[in-house]
């Protein structure tokens, strides 16, 4: 055994929300990274997103979207800086026509789009003893969700919360990678894309992938509450909706954490008996559980919502459990 890879083998069964919370690490293989290098990169991505890129600070790790003409999700993104470029991490089945889609529009601005994934590891780590861990090489991690540090060994982002613990991308080099795979491997339980979609599932971070592109006004998966939208900045595709949206009530929709005794995948439809016709929402994201079903985040109307009789795939299908969210789920305007 002589790579991070050989090393950094995921458990035979699928890790549970149980084992994410005590501790885990998982190689994440399916995001991809897009680098925006350039003088304008910031004022570029600032026209493009929905998040203010502009005053994006080098210490700072921030949500964002990026709609359609009609308001509509193409992509979501985790965004961060450092001095040469901006970075955009995002699904990587998505990544190759997204990053081409916004090379259309950079025409004269000094900026250029290129994948910043090769040559580089991304490890994700949670969990309670997570923090410890890393502390074999970092001496500061960052202090508080959505911030980051530059080290020697790599870039180390702290994102959302899970479990009542710290998360984190470690984006290290093969070389960096393989040194650490032994401890990590002996410290903490390992897991892969599945276990970080799990992670992510619970701090109630949705992502937007092939099957759910052009579903979602940002507000329909809690994106604002995220702090991934900002209403003050100025013009972006889309952004005349997700104003009206927000401040006209034209929504009626969020999403929920549920569990289910099924396989789910993004893009199925849910539905409520009391309308068995009509599908009253979408699943976003999902992941094996380790109970022999899923743990997901669900898009749904309010009324779903408040009824909590929500079923997968058909009204009679699978009953899915409401689960606490990790952070208030304002029903009030959207």
């Amino acid at each position: 055994m002589n790579n991070w890879n050989e090393l950094l083998v995921p458990r035979e069964h699928t890790l549970n929300p149980t084992e994410l919370a005590v501790g885990f690490v998982a190689p994440v293989t399916d995001q991809g990274l897009i680098a925006f290098t350039g003088a304008e990169s910031a004022t570029f991505l600032h026209s493009q997103l929905t998040n203010d890129v502009e005053h994006l600070g080098r210490d700072e790790v921030r949500l964002a979207g990026y709609c359609s003409p009609k308001g509509r999700l193409l992509a979501s993104f985790l965004m961060w800086r450092n001095e040469e470029s901006v970075f955009l991490q995002l699904a990587r089945e998505i990544q190759p026509a997204l990053q081409k889609r916004l090379q259309m529009f950079v025409l004269r601005a000094k900026t250029k789009a290129s994948d910043a994934g090769e040559g580089q590891v991304v490890l994700g780590l949670g969990g309670g003893q997570a923090e410890a861990v890393l502390q074999t090489w970092f001496d500061v991690l960052p202090a508080k969700p959505y911030s980051k540090i530059e080290h020697p060994l790599g870039t180390l982002l702290r994102v959302a919360d899970a479990f009542g613990a710290p998360r984190y991308l470690w984006l290290a080099t093969p070389e960096t990678a393989t040194t650490a795979a032994p401890v990590l491997a002996e410290r903490l339980n390992v897991g892969g894309n599945a276990a970080w979609r799990l992670s992510e599932i619970h701090a109630g971070v949705p992502q937007i992938a092939a099957a759910t592109q052009e579903q979602f006004v940002p507000q329909m998966i809690n994106l604002e509450l995220l702090g991934g939208v900002n209403f003050k900045k100025g013009c972006y595709p889309g952004q005349e909706i997700v104003a009206r949206s927000q401040y006209l009530g034209k929504l009626k929709r969020r999403t929920a954490l549920v569990s289910v005794a099924a396989d789910a995948l993004p893009g199925v439809e849910v539905f409520s008996p009391a309308d068995p016709e009509q599908p009253c929402g979408m699943v976003v994201n999902a992941a094996p559980n380790g109970a022999g079903g899923s743990d997901a985040l669900v898009e749904m109307k309010l009324d779903a919502l408040e009824s909590a009789d929500v079923r997968l795939g058909a009204a009679g299908g699978p009953a899915l459990q409401f689960l606490p969210m990790p952070y208030v789920l304002d029903k009030l305007d959207v």
